[in-house]
């Protein structure tokens, strides 16, 4: 029997964490022909996925203590290592299975503070581009930004799996929110978010629409992580609503609720907020980058996410609409469900498979 060990570090972390969480849960109760062990927090995971070997391992992420830790903790009887981020041990000689969201720290390096972190993201994708022996993307996007990053002779050995949407957001029925009506955003509170244009768009449509804005992320983030409304005029400032944190069922309230939902960034990987929205029913508004057309194709509306004055003007134009918001509702269902993490968890075991 060949023995998986899979590094399960990040599996509370927001994006990898979702992803990670969703694929263990349903490779773990299979029964395959390999063996499956963990790699993390023994507490935190044993509660997650009971009977299931772990090894504990808690050392941080992109450190030194990382490379030494988890090459002395991965050891011969491992037949193949699945890493959910390119944070990869390159000591050790154990085949090596890694999924890259994106290349965000070399496409947009603008956003990327410090030159310790560029650096070390350019020597883990030349270390990546040796030593794994399959890498999964979540997009083709990502998979034509790997052929830039890794080299062209990488394409036999890079994999698209898409992500997939929870069933509980195409059944979620739970209650509203917010008694106004409103747009959303959901998302990680980082610049190339891009909610500084999001917010002088919303200022710009102040005459033209009745919809508050909510914004579900840690307004703390916003601050300092974009110095983004530091200048917001009180009385705008009345109708933006900063959620913080929030749990999964809140989320999907706060989704399901929403007029529509407003996704702006400059730069995804695969992009999971606009599908887990089309699953509640709620129609999306999203910027024209990245994999973001690849993922929501013709059941969105775009906007030019560098051009506030475009941005608004949709906004405005689909608000005011309500068959295309109608529209969009029907297509976005559809839409959403061409993801499954069931399909996922079969595409993924195809490429375990192959390599053990």
């Amino acid at each position: 029997m060949k023995n998986l060990l899979v590094d399960a570090r990040m599996i509370k972390s927001s994006g990898i964490g979702t992803y990670l969480e969703n694929i263990l849960l349903r490779i773990i109760p299979m029964k395959k022909n390999f063996n499956v062990t963990l790699l993390g927090d023994k507490k935190i995971l044993s509660e997650m996925f009971p009977d299931t070997n772990i090894i504990h391992c808690t050392c941080s992420i992109y450190s030194v203590r990382e490379q030494i830790e988890l090459n002395r903790k991965i050891t011969k009887e491992y037949d193949l290592l699945w890493s959910p981020h390119y944070n990869i041990p390159f000591l050790t000689s154990t085949k090596t299975l890694v999924t890259v969201h994106d290349f965000f720290h070399l496409d947009m390096p603008q956003f990327v503070s410090g030159i310790n972190k560029k650096l070390y993201s350019k020597f883990m994708f030349k270390i990546l581009a040796r030593k794994a022996s399959k890498v999964i993307t979540v997009s083709e996007f990502s998979k034509s930004r790997a052929l830039i990053h890794l080299g062209r002779n990488a394409d036999c050995k890079v994999n698209v799996v898409y992500n997939g949407v929870g069933e509980d957001w195409f059944e979620f029925r739970g209650e509203k929110k917010f008694n106004k009506p409103y747009i959303l955003y959901v998302g990680n509170v980082k610049p190339h978010k891009n909610l500084r244009s999001l917010i002088k768009a919303y200022e710009i449509l102040q005459e033209d629409i009745k919809e508050d804005l909510v914004i579900v992320g840690k307004k703390e983030g916003f601050i300092t992580g974009d110095d983004s409304i530091s200048d917001i005029s009180e009385e705008l400032a009345n109708k933006i609503t900063f959620t913080g944190y929030v749990g999964d069922e809140e989320l999907k309230a706060w989704v399901k609720g929403a007029k529509a939902l407003i996704f702006p960034s400059l730069y995804e990987g695969f992009g999971l907020p606009p599908l887990e929205a089309m699953a509640c029913g709620t129609p999306v508004l999203t910027s024209h980058a990245a994999s973001l057309p690849e993922v929501c194709e013709q059941a969105a509306i775009y906007f030019d996410p560098y051009d506030v004055e475009d941005m608004a003007k949709k906004i405005k134009e689909t608000l005011q609409d309500e068959e295309t918001l109608q529209v969009l509702s029907k297509k976005g269902l559809a839409q959403a469900t061409k993801f499954t993490w069931e399909k996922s968890v079969a595409q993924h075991l195809k490429v375990i498979e192959s390599l053990l």
